[in-house]
């Protein structure tokens, strides 16, 4: 009986053992399983980071975004811990795993670009990421822009960028001829100058992608038409005013109204949208020495050349333009003399808006089309215009090229492209107070 006791005592402890253990390692409850601490996901249960890394400025074979390999990229938690870093493969994705759900933000080396790459100046080098579920790889896009690493000399850069003053100078110089033999013919100061000059390229784009011309017939038919245009506003509106002996003050006022009127219709006719003109759109730069020009630009300074040329020659020479100089001199006295005044400055209006009109062309040419381009040139006509001396074509000239190196030549110095202009009315107002009547202009006194 003791032995049945015993042997049964024996097997109800075999059989309660692994029950008892097996209740103790469930039944107590670990932090973890809390319902009030959320269970984090340790190291190497499959959370991470896979990014790719995209090149937005150039397109691959299936039209997305080339990726880029090669890179390094680092992932920081945000108490701005390193988390890892790993580096793009041949499908610029990097992958790094992580110690939990959370935000983090991946940096991007640029030392590791791409050798004679860099960022443009629009790319963040950073890209803040929020993984939401553990146990799993959160994908992500890391869309930068590339461009061709600058290392280009500063005298390199310093010549380009006077040639380009050069060649924005002879354009600014067209428009500042105009503007002064009218002013030399009439004594106006014409505010609504710059819309002379819009006019040109407005008319040029519109025989070149509109009527399908080609761009050299588009800009001599839009100097004729430009021509034609100056000579129908003396008739139209200046000629009234000045039989009715209107004041220089009310006709630079009308010439303000006129101004803004031809811009709202510019604006309305061909929309607020930058445009190009068709074949000169982008063209590759031909190098002599360390001159670099494509062949618009050759084309541009050689036609600037020649039609200042020209209109000097026949300033200087013809009769003509003796009669111009001698109606800027004293109107009154030609009239008495027995010179036809109104013809003389009708013919002021014709050439001179006609050279306003191919400044226009050769603009447009240059960059694009828009309808307030001459609006934004305006300023730096005066500027040229007062800085060479008002009312000499030479002194117009003088300014129009110091103008056109200022502004191209201040960016390789550091200043903002954006504000490039700037260094032209600093230097115009440095030498009208040394020089008031400007580089060429003739001391007078006034009252």
């Amino acid at each position: 009986m003791v032995s049945r006791l015993i042997a049964l005592a024996v097997v109800t402890a075999a059989l309660l053992s692994p029950a008892t253990a097996f209740a103790d390692e469930t039944s107590s409850p670990s932090p973890s399983s809390s319902p009030t601490a959320p269970a984090e996901a340790p190291v190497g249960d499959g959370t991470a980071i896979s990014v790719t890394l995209a090149n937005d400025s150039e397109k691959g074979p299936d039209g997305l975004p080339a990726p880029i390999e090669g890179v390094t990229l680092t992932v920081t938690s945000e108490d701005g811990v390193e988390v890892g870093e790993d580096v793009t493969d041949a499908e610029g994705k990097a992958n790094v795993p992580l110690p939990s759900a959370g935000t983090y933000t991946v940096t991007l080396d640029e030392d590791t670009l791409p050798e004679g790459t860099e960022l443009d100046s629009s790319t963040r080098t950073e890209l803040e990421i929020r993984v939401l579920i553990s146990g799993s790889a959160t994908n992500a896009q890391f869309p930068i822009g590339v461009q061709a690493a600058d290392t280009t000399s500063f005298a390199t850069k310093l010549i380009d960028s006077i040639v380009s003053g050069i060649k924005f100078g002879l354009i600014i110089a067209l428009a500042a001829l105009g503007l002064s033999l009218i002013f030399g013919a009439t004594g106006l100061t014409n505010f609504a100058h710059g819309e002379l000059i819009t006019l040109g390229g407005l008319v040029t784009y519109w025989f070149n992608r509109d009527l399908g011309l080609p761009v050299i017939v588009a800009g001599i038919l839009a100097v004729i038409a430009s021509g034609i245009f100056g000579w129908a506003q003396d008739r139209v509106l200046w000629q009234p005013l000045r039989r009715r002996g209107t004041g220089l003050i009310a006709m630079m006022i009308v010439s303000i109204g006129f101004g803004l009127f031809l811009r709202s219709i510019y604006q309305y006719l061909f929309g607020s949208s930058t445009r190009s003109l068709d074949q000169y759109t982008t063209q590759v730069r031909h190098s002599w020495g360390p001159i670099h020009l494509a062949d618009k630009e050759i084309a541009i300074i050689l036609v600037s050349v020649v039609a200042i040329a020209v209109v000097c020659i026949a300033m200087m020479t013809t009769r003509l333009g003796k009669a111009m100089r001698a109606v800027s001199d004293n109107p009154a006295l030609s009239a008495s003399s027995g010179m036809r005044v109104d013809a003389v400055i009708r013919n002021a209006w014709i050439i001179g808006t006609a050279l306003s009109g191919l400044a226009g062309v050769l603009y447009a040419i240059n960059s694009q089309v828009k309808f307030d381009n001459g609006f934004k040139l305006l300023l730096l006509v005066f500027a040229a215009v007062t800085l060479g001396g008002l009312g000499t074509i030479w002194g117009a000239l003088i300014g129009s090229l110091v103008i056109g190196i200022v502004v191209e030549v201040g960016p390789t110095f550091g200043v903002p492209s954006s504000i490039k202009e700037v260094g032209a009315l600093v230097v115009l107002i440095l030498i009208l107070l040394v020089r008031p009547q400007g580089i060429l202009g003739r001391r007078e006194r006034i009252g």
